[in-house]
């Protein structure tokens, strides 16, 4: 085994064990800076201290074909469209314009300023724009989009930490301010003269007995093999992942919807561990104007689906649940919602594996229009 597993490993399982440990402190340090970005920096941190690059190291090709597959196959196959139906139509509709104006916004700020010294010098020839995708599929997919974006996009190491801490803080900051807004949402109908009192559908709990994890667990393998042995293309590949996710998961009998979640999570620490062995500290640095379009971005988002829950007259509860569903993920987004009301918590869940579902294609369309727009 070599020493890039070594490290690996090491790192998997000291996440791991911190994370699920219920040290008050170690809390504390979970809430600000989470396992994903923890398991990025560990291994580079070992990378720096004993100056070795295992940049080119074969295990990097085999989390390529191997782990990041299965991690989308995994997470695509926790997505349940019986209760994706229970929510309702608007707050849907809503969830899928707060996803919209993240992928589409950047490419209409980019073409709206194409001329100017930001987009030409920063965005363009420095190449930030690389940097915009895995945020994208941060905001809407998660840990998993993230990753695969980056790949797409070919985010350099440097950049994607970056990214990574930036948009770490921003999440953190952003699920505070919802927090309040969710709070005061009774006050915000009335000011927007919204009349929408719908009570949605109770979430029901699949009384049936799941599929043991191990059948669950063939059947994924059994997906990535084929499409690794049939296809060549990485971005087929991802979207030939994700529709047999989405099949198996709702086609076959009492599926395991929990185990595939949590097998996903455990794969995301694993590649981004496996990541981190790329990352040059030495590389590291990004500009204020970047950073303040990145605030600039989240509140055009924001104010996108307020517009849009007041077009809909849907409850304004709905705007920061779809918002942490997409900005937060499977963590926030309930957490957001209990503080309004605990019944809504399992439509938070379902809008927050909805959005790690939709999060690469999102993103794989923000990468063609900036492709197209810049001709790169």
């Amino acid at each position: 085994m070599s020493t890039a597993w070594v490290i690996s490993l090491f790192t998997i399982v000291a996440v791991y064990f911190l994370d699920k440990s219920k040290n008050k402190v170690l809390a504390v340090v979970f809430d600000w800076i989470p396992a994903v970005l923890l398991a990025y920096v560990i291994p580079a941190l070992i990378s720096y201290f004993f100056s070795v690059d295992y940049s080119t190291d074969s295990i990097h090709s085999f989390s390529k074909t191997w782990v990041i597959p299965m991690a989308i196959v995994a997470v695509m196959s926790s997505l349940s469209f019986s209760q994706l139906k229970v929510i309702g139509f608007k707050p849907v509709v809503l969830f899928v314009v707060g996803s919209a104006i993240i992928a589409l916004f950047p490419v209409v700020f980019a073409w709206t300023f194409l001329d100017s010294d930001l987009v030409q010098n920063q965005w363009i020839q420095a190449g930030y724009w690389k940097g915009i995708p895995p945020i994208v599929g941060s905001w809407i997919g998660g840990s998993t989009s993230q990753l695969v974006l980056k790949e797409l996009a070919k985010t350099s190491e440097s950049l994607f930490l970056q990214v990574l801490v930036v948009d770490t803080v921003l999440v953190n900051i952003w699920t505070i301010f919802m927090f309040q807004i969710i709070k005061k949402s009774q006050k915000l109908n009335a000011f927007f003269n919204i009349s929408d009192k719908t009570i949605p559908l109770p979430i029901s709990e699949e009384k049936q007995k799941s599929l043991p994890w191990y059948r669950v667990l063939a059947l994924l393998v059994l997906g990535v093999f084929l499409v690794e042995i049939l296809l060549t293309i990485f971005v087929i590949k991802v979207i030939a992942l994700s529709i047999i996710g989405l099949l198996v998961s709702n086609f076959i009998p009492r599926w395991n919807y929990q185990f595939a979640l949590k097998f996903g999570g455990v794969l995301i620490i694993v590649v981004m561990a496996i990541l981190g062995l790329k990352l040059q500290f030495t590389a590291l640095s990004m500009p204020i104007e970047f950073i303040g379009f990145l605030v600039f971005w989240i509140f055009v988002h924001f104010i996108g689906m307020v517009l849009a829950a007041k077009f809909l007259n849907v409850h304004l509860a709905w705007v920061p649940i779809a918002s942490m569903a997409n900005v937060g993920g499977i963590a926030t987004a309930p957490a957001v919602t209990a503080a309004y009301e605990k019944k809504w918590m399992p439509h938070a869940i379902v809008l927050a594996i909805l959005s790690m579902a939709t999060g690469t294609f999102w993103g794989m369309i923000t990468i063609f229009l900036f492709e197209s727009l810049f001709k790169v």
